[in-house]
């Protein structure tokens, strides 16, 4: 074993490197089963990266997509692992940036999931649902009791560099099955969930209807007004409507002092 600087994030990414692996060689499977194509960075020749762009060139560094037998991208798929809720933020934000922008790009895509593992705060996964990201989520506590069973203790405080170390050393002693054994147990957890979904989303049988239709207005001086509705005709009737400009004349916006959004 290599005596590296810091062996708490040494484990953490070997650990998010294992749930990758099993949920990879899982999807995979399925989608093969299902004529689609799962693509990484990993199963693409001399790359390390699987960009995709939004419509003004910005690239997004995804870990996997699942594309129809046209390449045509389907889902966005997503795999995160972190330990402390201070990085909720970081990571959260970038798939609220990153998963919309592409898919306003592409428009075949049908869905964004993120498998995330750890501890991630009821905020952060609030903020990536109200994005349309479907969350499948492998608790801190059911990975630490995972690897007890091979007598490595996981859930040690952020200064307890020796716990840390003892745990790495035993991480790295561990067969390279037994390595990859916890990544599987992790994503068993959610096998059976995110298999539904994704067999859902890709069913060619269900009729597509419109769900609902988002219209945003913008005045020259830059107000941005969003008006969502049930069906298309509440929204020609809008549009139609001899007070649209007058929208941009009210004063009825929120104030720095009002309350949350009430979201239940």
């Amino acid at each position: 074993m290599v005596d590296i600087q810091n062996p708490g994030s040494a484990l953490g990414e070997a650990i998010g490197s294992q749930m990758e692996l099993a949920l990879n060689s899982f999807l995979d499977s399925l989608c093969e089963s299902m004529g689609h194509h799962f693509i990484s960075s990993s199963v693409i020749e001399g790359k390390k990266k699987l960009l995709m762009y939004d419509s003004f060139g910005t690239a997004y560094n995804l870990d996997s997509v699942i594309a129809n037998e046209s390449m045509q991208p389907i889902i966005l798929v997503e795999s995160k692992y972190i330990r402390y809720k201070k990085h909720n933020r970081d990571k959260g934000s970038w798939l609220c940036t990153a998963h919309p922008a592409i898919r306003r790009r592409y428009q075949s895509v049908r869905s964004s999931i993120a498998v995330l593992a750890g501890n991630w705060s009821s905020t952060s996964l609030s903020m990536m649902r109200s994005f349309d990201i479907n969350i499948f989520l492998i608790p801190f506590d059911a990975i630490c009791d995972f690897l007890k069973n091979y007598g490595i203790v996981f859930d040690w405080d952020e200064k307890d560099r020796k716990t840390a170390q003892q745990a790495w050393k035993r991480y790295c002693n561990l067969t390279t099955k037994k390595q990859y054994l916890i990544g599987q147990r992790m994503v068993s957890l959610i096998e059976n969930d995110l298999k539904k979904l994704i067999v859902s989303i890709l069913d060619e049988t269900i009729e597509r209807k419109i769900d609902k239709v988002t219209i945003e207005l913008r005045s020259n001086i830059g107000e941005v007004k969003m008006h969502r509705f049930d069906n298309v005709q509440e929204a020609v009737d809008f549009l139609n409507s001899e007070e649209l400009n007058a929208i941009f004349l009210t004063t009825d916006s929120l104030t720095l002092f009002d309350p949350p959004p009430d979201l239940e």
